[in-house]
């Protein structure tokens, strides 16, 4: 066993640990269509996640006046609360994330859920107590601006060399590269491998189980 390269491994949540990516992107389209704008594409759709919902939102829908915005994101969770039961983790995420504990790794999540949203979802896939840390969306800034990594470096006093930011959108990858921070991209859920490659990630994983070979060889 290689020896251990990072101390703190902090993932993205949507795309990354969690198979949402699609249900997300008919709930954003669906929530604008809702409130009059023009239905954004699945790929303009995919490419906000992991943004901050307002963030987000008023990408998807340029045509929205910023006065519907409080309307669109009521949409969007009314849709999302629909559905939200109907995902679940990636297979393979929770022998991934328990042999990376045995190692000795730190877990935290940044992500651009809300933290009740984050919280539910955690509650839903039983995985309370496996993540030391978390930060969201709307505690904090949201992405790509380092402050969720900043904070999460000062609260385990870990450099920023060792610690790993591991997502699936150019956002996850922007937000590593502004916190001077490694990355592995994952390109099973928003964002494609091409858009990845030019933020200068360590390793883009096809798969959960390549991820997971190469965090035990390489993290």
């Amino acid at each position: 066993m290689n020896a251990r390269q990072y101390d703190l491994v902090v993932f993205d949540w949507d795309g990354t640990l969690s198979d949402s990516t699609a249900i997300i992107v008919r709930c954003i389209q669906a929530a604008v269509v809702d409130v009059g704008g023009v239905r954004p594409s699945d790929a303009a759709a995919a490419y906000v996640i992991g943004l901050g919902l307002m963030q987000a939102l008023a990408h998807a829908a340029p045509d929205v006046p910023v006065e519907r915005y409080p309307e669109l994101g009521a949409r969007y969770r009314h849709h999302y609360s629909a559905h939200q039961h109907d995902i679940s983790l990636f297979e393979g995420v929770l022998p991934l994330l328990a042999e990376l504990k045995t190692r000795g790794h730190q877990l935290a999540v940044a992500t651009g859920k809300s933290r009740r949203g984050l919280n539910d979802a955690l509650q839903a896939a039983e995985l309370k107590g496996v993540f030391d840390a978390s930060r969201t969306a709307d505690e904090t800034a949201g992405k790509p601006d380092p402050r969720m990594l900043h904070e999460l470096m000062a609260e385990f006093d870990v450099r920023a060399d060792r610690l790993l930011m591991i997502g699936d959108t150019t956002h996850d990858l922007q937000m590593a590269l502004n916190a001077s921070c490694a990355s592995v991209g994952v390109c099973y859920g928003a964002h494609e491998p091409e858009a990845l490659q030019p933020l200068a990630p360590r390793f883009v994983a096809q798969s959960v189980a390549q991820l997971h070979e190469w965090l035990l060889r390489n993290a």
